[in-house]
């Protein structure tokens, strides 16, 4: 495969078979087999919280509260409630002309219960931010609840050169909005 990174792409079997496609455009035998490939930023926190699994998934499933502990961010429900798959929410990021739109849909819900952890993913689905975000609540130790958020983001127009810094930045902002999402009641 020629440019990207090869190792993140995905691969849908057989090349063969998905090379002609309905819109009756014949591919390349490599693009044929790539389902998945641009460039992304994974990171990963995880916290550990005095708090009932059930309580710490509300606190970081109520969308609109990550708009206030987001920098310039005001988070909008879309959908009725209450959340669960299908559920779209748009998060306002920047300030005027200088903003942007990040729609994003949860595609798995699942919360925490007697059967196991809670977990939530997110698809971003913008024309700047794309990725997804996963949010799981599970048990820690001594009762108490451990968190992970992870997250895959991919920027559009920026420049490979700046990816080292989309990863601090987003570490350091989601972090912080974890533990502010965490402490408010």
């Amino acid at each position: 495969m020629r440019g990207g990174y090869p190792h993140r792409a995905r691969y849908a079997g057989n090349a063969a078979s998905a090379r002609g496609t309905a819109d009756g455009f014949r591919r390349p035998r490599w693009a044929a087999r790539v389902v998945y490939d641009r460039r992304v930023v994974l990171f990963l926190v995880e916290r550990t919280v005095s708090l009932p699994l059930a309580e710490a998934w509300r606190r970081l499933t109520e969308w609109p509260r990550h708009g206030a502990v987001v920098p310039l961010t005001r988070v909008t429900v879309v959908t009725p409630p209450p959340t669960g798959v299908g559920t779209v929410f748009v998060a306002h990021t920047g300030v005027g002309p200088l903003s942007f739109a990040d729609p994003m849909e949860v595609t798995l819900w699942r919360p925490p219960g007697a059967d196991g952890p809670g977990l939530c993913r997110l698809e971003k689905r913008g024309e700047v931010v794309r990725g997804w975000a996963e949010l799981e609540v599970r048990p820690g130790p001594g009762g108490r609840a451990r968190v992970v958020w992870r997250e895959e983001i991919g920027i559009r127009f920026l420049p490979r050169l700046f990816d080292g810094v989309v990863h601090a930045v987003s570490r350091r902002v989601f972090g912080r909005a974890a533990d502010r999402l965490l402490t408010m009641a």
